[in-house]
């Protein structure tokens, strides 16, 4: 008989379902990633919640108790690790870095300016749009993403596969 443990098995992970996964801001959901299958999960604060406490999960709705089920199973195993967060993810300087990126001085210097202070966000976006520059915004963005991703998985010792271009 010939038992196979799960840490010899390596499981390799798309950069974009990661990517993905780490792409839904919210402060009322976390996402996972189990090291040796690939899987992702995204649980909110109810349902991590929910299974820290150990409630019963029958006093849930039908279509959430499997995900409290999953909640209990992804606090209890050292198998899931949380994904980079958006206070990770430093979405500010990723749009600092892409102000800076840009060639035409005149647009970079209206950008920078557009990012102090408070409502930096609406500024930005209002301002690429003004531009036309949301296109170049988003693959740039992603671009950053990626960069998170991959850094975080090899730092982790996860096995991933670029998407093809």
């Amino acid at each position: 008989m010939h038992i196979q443990s799960w840490s010899t098995v390596k499981a390799i992970v798309s950069i974009k379902d990661v990517v993905d996964e780490m792409d839904v801001p919210s402060d009322e959901h976390s996402a996972f990633l189990n090291r040796h299958t690939g899987e992702l999960v995204t649980l909110s604060t109810e349902e991590l919640s929910a299974a820290e406490e150990d409630d019963d999960i029958d006093d849930y709705p039908e279509w959430q108790q499997d995900m409290i089920i999953k909640a209990k199973e992804v606090i209890s195993s050292d198998d899931y690790l949380p994904l980079p967060s958006k206070f990770d993810i430093h979405e500010y300087h990723i749009m600092e870095d892409f102000c800076c990126s840009l060639v035409d001085d005149e647009i970079r210097e209206r950008l920078l300016d557009k990012i102090r202070g408070r409502g930096a966000f609406r500024r930005f976006k209002d301002a690429i749009h003004m531009n036309g520059m949301e296109e170049e915004w988003y693959r740039f963005r992603q671009k950053e993403l990626e960069k998170i991703a991959i850094d975080w998985l090899e730092a982790n010792q996860i096995s991933y596969a670029k998407a093809e271009s």
